[in-house]
């Protein structure tokens, strides 16, 4: 079971030494939307809910702090690891502009060092996004955009309580493109109640003709505690039904693949493999990251933590010289084990025989007879092993549990 740790603070102060051959990214976290999406249960806040507690100069002033904090507590183990990644999430960055992303991202490449080739990404609301904004972004040392599209149903969007300008998404991207960025996502949800074949047919359709080269695509979860699934449980909307979203993944995939894109995670789709989520990888490969930000989290080494999750009591501890830890934990080698292979199997490339359990190779071969797990070539760089079949994607969650069982 994971360890917790009395004093999380203390854990990301004196971070167990990581191995320098293990990629290190930063998380930098922008809690601020102007409105709030009723499916959303991130952890983000708008102008009125924060009201006079906390302001995005605040968060800037912060972050700032915490990010050279980061750099010393890393020195301790020695020398501070270049980052090879960041990845500004919200939130929706865009709202705090392209002068103050650029100015964070200075700051980390002055506390750490950016690595020769850094990826460097920030989301973007469609809506909060211009010419100016991608090129100013280009110039201060961004690579990558990641732009919040849903879908272009207007029914699905009111359903969302996302507010789109007919056609603004494919705009931006555009937009991004002229402004030098190669490598542009485009978010797509699927299974909203109400949405039909058709609607996401036509979103599809609009994303291929983006000229996009990634495309991450996500079922809807209908999280407790949000406005979708109040409506929900008042009647007012139906329910996901599992056998649609398999229908509507099975339809998403087959349009991205027709079109030149192939899956590398379930639910990432690139035209090639230069325009991965390498930050993402990071993550699924189980790297080592730091998070900055109200409610950000670090994984270092086999150790975690979290920050305080509102944005005013995160800068408050900032402010006071503090870490601005609210909780920690240190993995164990069955929790590393198990997270593993809960997130390697969701990758195309799959997991290596040498990642599982003499028990496990037993059972992932059942996996295979049952047509949801292929044997992987030993050829492969990693040598022989198991991955998704495509009727395994539609199943990955089951496919991992009835492993580790």
């Amino acid at each position: 079971m994971t360890a917790g740790v009395e004093d999380p603070a203390r854990l990301a102060l004196t971070p167990p030494e990581r191995d320098p051959a293990t990629p290190f990214g930063i998380y930098l976290h922008v809690p601020f939307c102007s409105t709030r999406c009723g499916y959303c249960d991130f952890n983000t806040y708008t102008a009125g809910e924060l009201g006079s507690a906390t302001s995005p100069v605040d968060w800037e002033r912060a972050a700032a702090i915490e990010i050279d904090r980061a750099a010393e507590a890393l020195a301790r183990t020695g020398t501070p690891p270049e980052v090879d990644t960041v990845f500004v999430g919200g939130g929706t960055p865009s709202l705090v502009g392209a002068d103050v992303l650029v100015g964070m991202l200075d700051r980390i490449d002055s506390a750490f060092g950016l690595a020769p080739g850094a990826e460097v990404t920030t989301e973007s609301n469609p809506e909060s996004t211009s010419p100016e904004f991608f090129a100013r972004l280009r110039e201060g040392g961004y690579t990558r955009i990641s732009l919040g599209m849903q879908s272009t149903s207007a029914r699905v969007l009111r359903v969302l309580d996302r507010a789109h300008t007919p056609g603004r998404p494919q705009e931006a991207a555009a937009e991004a493109v002229r402004a030098g960025f190669e490598h542009v996502n485009l978010d797509v949800i699927y299974g909203t109640p109400g949405e039909r074949e058709e609607d996401l047919a036509h979103t599809l359709d609009a994303v291929v003709a983006a000229g996009v080269d990634h495309v991450s695509a996500y079922s809807l979860i209908v999280e407790d505690g949000t406005a979708l699934a109040r409506r929900i449980r008042r009647g007012e909307l139906p329910g996901t039904v599992d056998d649609v979203l398999a229908d509507r993944y099975g339809q998403v995939s087959e349009r991205l693949t027709r079109a030149g894109f192939h899956w590398y995670e379930v639910s990432n789709f690139a035209t090639e493999e230069s325009g991965y989520c390498r930050h993402n990888l990071g993550y699924w490969r189980g790297g080592d990251w730091w998070g900055v930000g109200p409610g950000a989290h670090s994984h270092v080494a086999g150790a975690r933590w979290w920050n305080h999750k509102h944005p005013a009591r995160y800068a408050a501890a900032c402010d006071a010289g503090e870490l601005p830890v609210d909780g920690g934990e240190q993995l164990t080698d069955t929790d590393r084990h198990i997270e593993r292979i809960m997130t390697g199997l969701r990758l195309a490339e799959g997991l290596a025989d040498s990642v599982f359990t003499t028990d496990e190779l037993a059972r992932a071969d059942e996996q295979v007879e049952a047509g949801l797990l292929y044997r992987r070539d030993a050829g492969h760089p990693e040598g022989p092993g198991y991955a998704l079949t495509d009727r395994g994607r539609l199943l990955a969650d089951g496919v991992v549990r009835d492993i580790l069982v």
